[in-house]
C-alpha cells in the first residue's frame, strides 16, 4: 500500500496492492451491495450499477450516518476501469449541493504479481469546486480515499468487514 500521490490541489491519487484476483475486485467495485459493504453505504436491494444510473445510499460509517451519498455511475469497462460523479465531502443535510459541479472518480484495475490486483483510484475536478469548499472537499476525500481503499476494501475482500 502506497501513500496518496497529489500531483496538484485538482487530483488525488491513490494506490493499493489487493490479495483478490482482479474479477473479485470487480465484483466489490461494481456490486452495488458489495460497493455498499466495503464503502460504508446502504444502497437499495435493487441498485444497479451501469452506465447513467444514479445510485442513493445513506452512510453506516459512524458520525456519518446523516450523510447520503448519491453517484452518478460513468464508465463501465468489465474488469479494468469503473467510474461514478459526485459532489465530494457532500456532508452538510441542510446544504444544497446540486448546483456545484461533480468530481470524477476512476478505479483501474491492473495485474499484479502472484494474482494480486492493483487497483488505482482518481479522482479529479476539485478545482472546479466553489473556492469556499475546495480545501475541506479535497483535504477530507483524500483522507476518506486512504481509509476506503488502504482498510476497508481490504478487509472486506479478507472477509473481515461484512
Amino acid at each position: 500500500m502506497t501513500a496518496p500521490t497529489i500531483a496538484s490541489t485538482d487530483r488525488i491519487e491513490e494506490t493499493v496492492l489487493l490479495r483478490a484476483p482482479r474479477s473479485r475486485v470487480w465484483r466489490a467495485l461494481t456490486d452495488a451491495q458489495e460497493l455498499g459493504a466495503w464503502f460504508g453505504v446502504r444502497f437499495d436491494d435493487d441498485a444497479t450499477i451501469a452506465p447513467g444510473q444514479t445510485l442513493r445510499g445513506h452512510i453506516t460509517i459512524p458520525g456519518y450516518e446523516h450523510v447520503t451519498m448519491e453517484i452518478v455511475i460513468g464508465e463501465v469497462v468489465p474488469e479494468s476501469r469503473f467510474s461514478w460523479r459526485w459532489h465530494p465531502n457532500a456532508t452538510d443535510p441542510t446544504a444544497d449541493y446540486s448546483a456545484e459541479p461533480m468530481t470524477l472518480c476512476t478505479f483501474t484495475l491492473d495485474d499484479a504479481p502472484r494474482g494480486d490486483t492493483r487497483l488505482t483510484l482518481v479522482e479529479s475536478g476539485f478545482d472546479a469546486l466553489p473556492a469556499a469548499r475546495r480545501a475541506d472537499a479535497f483535504r477530507s476525500n483524500g483522507r476518506g480515499w486512504q481509509g476506503q481503499l488502504q482498510k476497508r476494501i481490504p478487509a472486506y475482500l479478507a472477509g473481515e468487514l461484512r
